[in-house]
């Protein structure tokens, strides 16, 4: 291992702590590398728009905006070869929560995903992308003969 020295304001340093203690590393050293290592292969994902994944697209958005909630189903029957299923919760009289798991080219469920949360009336949202091995593929439960 190389040594590599950094400096931290006190408040990143706290939030390090925090971090540290919520999931119990030992140390900043094996808490750090965690970090660098999440943070270089979601960069990757990021410049590398062939690679597959599957994702998690979550977002809120105003049901109440005109026709809001009937571009974002558009959007979904648009893409539907990145779309595996959407999960939506109203959240109360007017916003709704939505939950879309994912799966292609990261560069193309990235693109999907900047669409739907650019959307005016979609208030937040979040991607997480986890890289894949291999282009995935539907899978089917066979049933076996004994």
């Amino acid at each position: 291992m190389q040594r590599v020295t950094i400096t931290l304001d006190l408040d990143l340093t706290a939030e390090l702590d925090g971090f540290m203690a919520a999931r119990q590393y030992e140390n900043r050293s094996e808490a750090i590398r965690d970090l660098v290592r999440a943070g270089l292969r979601e960069a990757r994902l990021g410049e590398e728009g062939d690679h597959p994944c599957v994702a998690a697209l979550v977002y809120v958005f105003d049901h109440e905006r005109r026709d809001l909630a009937s571009r974002l189903t558009h959007a979904h029957h648009d893409h539907h070869d990145l779309s595996l299923a959407t999960t939506h919760v109203h959240l109360d009289d007017a916003r709704c929560l939505e939950v879309a798991l994912l799966r292609g080219k990261a560069g193309e469920v990235r693109h999907f995903a900047d669409h739907v949360m650019a959307e005016r009336g979609v208030q937040h949202g979040r991607l997480v992308l986890v890289p894949t091995e291999e282009a995935p593929t539907p899978h089917g439960h066979h049933h076996h003969d004994e």
